[in-house]
């Protein structure tokens, strides 16, 4: 199929009628606690573009939250699919072997952080990536406790959704949570009263760990280099450096959760090189695959093979035409250079985004790095949380045909993804979009 006309087109209202009557279907047969942020139905997709089936091209803001970034149905990625799926689509790889998730892990051993020795495990998704790699940290150390962050968000599985901070809606009603889990106090800089909050959420957490836990019975510190769910939280500079630096000195294996923010996504091919650490461990999902499910753990060789053959795995687990669209998709991010593209995207959009901030705007912050920007959007004046706001612009884009996603704590931060390959002239008109947006606030 060729790729959709790269430009904005609405021929009916957002959702047109065809979409309409789709998710009357939906919600007869799905079930409800399933969300939706747009409730359109796509027929086609690529490049920086969403057909849904009533004819319209929305620009696409969201990359399937960071999953699509070197866009949907990426041509390399269609043929790797086509010609694994013709071959075989499943054998189990704790069955049998293939080449295609050796390609894989070799090129995840060379690209995340680090030179030491490394292996890779691969899954099916983010959360499964999340719980394997404790599952790894707890083998590797004897030790049961991990350490999460405030603002966190890890997935939604038992162990998962107990790390992630948010209530509403992702732990709302599903507990009791899993034990041994425990919450620090992270910098929020927008919102952090102290005069140095890298220092003092660093010593925060120090405090925890040595006086409430015993550094001696955590295995991990898992942390998002920027945070995704949580509102595209840059920690600030100097932060997570201290808080590798700790665990190392105490044995606790650090693991960067890079589901969200790896593979080129800020301009870097992962976050954490924008400080220059070098995790234990890596977890990386979302745009390993281009839209085909899988996702990683990577890290060093001894705490990989601390856990007995037959402890990781999975009947999916590296499945081959998820491992085919994943060596296509990595080809391209690193032939293209897709880092860069991600900090040329950010030369464009962050400048726009910053002016429709200040005293008198909903905006209260522009925050984030590469193609991972975010709004927060505040009562003008204050830092009080306007999440109504948020849902109002995020409305008028979606209504005019620029898909974007809230996020937040709070609920009160448009966050833009648009895949890595978007061109320049729709990432503009997008733009325009959004300014048009926040002034209706007005």
């Amino acid at each position: 199929m060729a790729m959709p006309v790269q430009k904005r087109t609405l021929v009916t209202e957002i959702p047109g009628p065809t979409s309409v009557k789709l998710h009357e279907q939906r919600s007869a047969a799905f079930a409800a606690g399933f969300g939706v942020t747009l409730p359109i139905f796509v027929a086609e997709a690529g490049g920086g573009i969403v057909v849904d089936v009533d004819g319209n091209h929305l620009i696409d803001l969201a990359s399937g939250i960071a999953v699509t970034s070197v866009g949907a149905s990426h041509p390399e990625v269609v043929a790797g699919v086509q010609r694994q799926a013709e071959r075989f689509t499943h054998t189990c790889f704790m069955v049998t072997e293939y080449e295609a998730a050796i390609d894989v892990a070799t090129t995840l051993n060379r690209i995340t952080p680090g030179d030491h020795e490394k292996r890779t495990g691969l899954f099916t998704t983010g959360a499964e990536a999340v719980e394997n790699a404790i599952k790894i940290a707890r083998s590797y150390t004897g030790r049961s406790a991990v350490v999460v962050l405030s603002h966190a968000y890890h997935g939604r599985t038992l162990l998962t959704m107990t790390m992630t901070a948010k209530n509403v809606p992702y732990k709302e009603g599903f507990g009791p949570y899993a034990p041994e889990v425990y919450r620090v106090p992270s910098p929020y800089p927008f919102r952090w009263t102290g005069e140095f909050p890298a220092q003092e959420a660093f010593d925060q957490l120090v405090d925890v760990v040595t006086t409430q836990i015993g550094a001696h019975n955590v295995a991990a510190i898992i942390a998002e280099p920027i945070q995704g769910e949580g509102g595209f939280i840059v920690p600030p500079v100097g932060y997570l450096p201290k808080v590798a630096d700790f665990a190392k000195e105490h044995g606790i294996v650090f693991i960067a959760d890079e589901i969200q923010s790896g593979l080129g996504r800020t301009g870097a091919m992962f976050a954490v090189d924008h400080e220059g650490i070098v995790p234990d461990l890596v977890t990386t999902a979302k745009a390993l695959a281009g839209g085909m499910p899988l996702s990683a753990v990577t890290g060093r060789a001894e705490i990989m093979d601390a856990v007995a053959p037959g402890g990781l795995g999975g009947t999916y687990a590296g499945n081959p035409v998820a491992c085919a669209a994943a060596r296509a998709a990595l080809e391209v991010i690193e032939r293209e250079d897709l880092p860069a593209r991600a900090r040329h995207i950010e030369e464009i959009a962050r400048p726009r985004l910053e002016a429709l901030a200040g005293p008198s705007s909903y905006i209260g912050e522009v925050r984030g790095r590469g193609a991972m920007l975010a709004m927060e959007f505040v009562e003008p004046g204050t830092i009080t949380p306007a999440p109504d706001a948020a849902k109002r612009v995020a409305a008028y884009a979606n209504g005019h045909g620029v898909l974007t996603l809230t996020c937040g704590t709070y609920g009160n931060v448009i966050r833009l993804l648009p895949p890595l390959v978007i061109g320049d002239d729709l990432l503009v008109d997008a733009l325009g979009v959004i300014e048009a947006a926040v002034r209706s606030l007005a």
